[in-house]
């Protein structure tokens, strides 16, 4: 009823993002009794949460629009990754260290946990309020992305931090070669057989079951095999939508789709942002207020040189993607459910002080960055369009 309410009644869903006022209202939630023993763990995420989320992303993802844009997003999401959480931990070590108790491994923890971005909140304000459709499409492709580096280098991190393991680079690439390209192979894979295995029914209720098999499938079994269920639920989506109008020829069948999905979306949504606020308040602390604050502004500076420095790197982007399109791209990398779902993952492992701080800039994050982006792309990106075919 509450997601119904808010979705119903937010006529602009422009200047607040629906989800920052899910997670507004789980969190005043949290201070009513009934709600006393609700509890979000990182396996209701990943199981029950993440793999339609990243399903519906990478279905609804123009294939065209991953190809035109794969360099950009790939270094943003790989080696733009890896880069920012080194900068991230460095920075928030030595700025907190002189003042806050927090060692090296601390900081790098919360580095990883605060590196994938979640575009729920922001793509679909992104395209009404400019006429940059690339800025979406990098924003929300990346997202996709970097959801499963961020997975492979907090599992370093942690076992480093946690179990006492050694770090090794060739090891380190190795797994992460392993792992990512697994879970990609594996997905379109899949996702090419599902495209096949649909002409077998004309039923398109058995089609979009063939879909919820895809998704959660696809994941549940690339975590079995130990490569990334993320890229290969990402990958069969891809895989699948790229197959429209290629080996499927049933119009009927994506409208059908596109229809239960979309009703899918938002009813998932409301569920996260809810338990999110609820569980997000028994690890917030007031008195680190300006701590949080101080590691939200660090993390948004980072962003912002990792971009300049990927936009630097060809003559077209640097063309294209300007200090006003570096800006919003900045502003547009939320931290968002992967960031909550590797956090919890930690199951109240080390100090408070890491879970407060980093609940903290995720809070932050979710509510600064998502109702700023209006205005912000309004002012900056409003009747420009220099995007070029390149």
């Amino acid at each position: 009823m509450i997601g119904y309410s808010v979705y119903t009644f937010d006529k602009k869903k422009k200047n607040i993002p629906v989800p920052v006022v899910l997670l507004l209202i789980g969190m005043g939630l949290s201070f009513v009794p009934a709600f006393s023993d609700v509890t979000l763990t990182k396996e209701i995420i990943f199981q029950w949460f993440l793999p339609a989320l990243l399903f519906i992303s990478a279905y609804q993802f123009p294939t065209k629009a991953l190809k035109k844009h794969a360099g950009i997003i790939t270094i943003l999401s790989t080696v733009g990754i890896v880069v920012t959480t080194v900068l991230m931990s460095l920075l928030f070590y030595y700025g907190l260290h002189p003042w806050v108790a927090i060692t090296y491994g601390e900081a790098l923890l919360i580095a990883t946990i605060l590196t994938p971005t979640d575009p729920i909140s922001v793509v679909s304000v992104l395209k009404e309020s400019s006429n940059r459709q690339d800025i979406a499409d990098i924003v929300e492709g990346e997202s996709m992305i970097n959801d499963g580096t961020s997975i492979v280098l907090f599992t370093v991190v942690a076992g480093i931090y946690f179990g006492g393991e050694t770090f090794s680079v060739p090891s380190f690439l190795g797994e992460f070669v392993l792992v990512s390209l697994g879970g990609v192979v594996m997905g379109i894979t899949l996702g090419w057989l599902a495209s096949k295995a649909i002409h077998f029914t004309i039923d398109s209720r058995y089609q979009i079951m063939l879909s919820i098999i895809l998704a959660y499938g696809t994941f549940y079994i690339g975590e079995e095999l130990g490569v990334s269920g993320v890229l290969a639920t990402v990958s069969s989506g891809i895989m699948l939508s790229y197959e429209f109008g290629k080996t499927i020829k049933e119009d009927h069948f994506r409208k059908d789709l596109d229809g239960f999905w979309t009703v899918v979306e938002p009813t998932i949504l409301t569920f996260l942002f809810l338990l999110i606020g609820i569980q997000m308040t028994r690890y917030l602390s007031f008195s680190l207020t300006g701590w949080i604050f101080f590691l939200f502004v660090l993390s948004l500076f980072v962003r912002y040189v990792i971009i300049i420095g990927v936009v630097k790197m060809k003559e077209s982007w640097r063309t294209i993607y300007g200090w006003k399109e570096v800006f919003i791209l900045t502003w547009s990398g939320i931290k968002g459910t992967m960031s909550v779902a590797l956090l919890l993952g930690l199951d109240d492992q080390g100090p408070f002080l890491l879970h407060s701080l980093t609940f903290g800039v995720i809070l932050l994050s979710l509510v600064i960055q998502s109702v700023g982006i209006y205005p912000f792309s309004t002012l900056f990106l409003k009747g420009e369009n220099k995007e070029k075919d390149y």
